[in-house]
């Protein structure tokens, strides 16, 4: 039962992926890939998340698939990479943590009584820390593999010599 709800939120993190991807107007070859690289990513995360491990670390894990697979899709696509992985990684954005968190911030100014603010304030703070350390999962999950693969340092790219010779 637990491995069809994985399968189910993976399928449903796919479809996701290509309502963003057509949002912004990626070319239609691409789609079909960043379903499979979307539901991947989400695959990876619920499945690492099944295993008890944290939803920062599952997240991470996932962003860092959708990055390889985002980079060797672009070769076969002759698409950028990022058409690819930023789709596909954002159906993973925490967005339960952030809509808790600022639920938590409105409560915050209507709370007079002590144990109740302090209460509020420990989950606020708790569901805003967890938002933003998978945010920074996600982003850094995403860059490392695009980082360590490129082949050519920005100084030595193409388009700084066109940009020196015109100069």
């Amino acid at each position: 039962m637990i491995l069809l709800e994985i399968f189910i939120k993976g399928f449903w993190a796919g479809i996701a992926a290509i309502g963003f991807a057509v949002l912004f107007n990626v070319p239609r070859r691409t789609l079909f890939p960043i379903w499979c690289i979307g539901a991947m990513g989400g695959l990876i995360k619920f499945t690492a998340m099944n295993f008890e491990t944290g939803i920062v670390f599952a997240s991470f894990m996932g962003a860092v698939a959708v990055g390889i697979v985002a980079i060797q899709m672009a070769h076969l696509k002759d698409s950028p990479p990022l058409v690819f992985s930023i789709p596909s990684v954002i159906p993973m954005i925490p967005g339960v943590f952030a809509y808790k968190f600022m639920l938590g911030m409105i409560a915050l100014i209507n709370l007079e009584n002590s144990d109740a603010y302090l209460q509020t304030l420990i989950e606020t703070v708790n569901n805003g820390a967890k938002m933003m350390f998978v945010l920074i999962a996600l982003g850094t999950g995403v860059a490392i593999p695009m980082l360590l693969t490129r082949k050519e340092s920005v100084k030595k790219s193409e388009f700084n010599k066109k940009k020196k010779a015109v100069a």
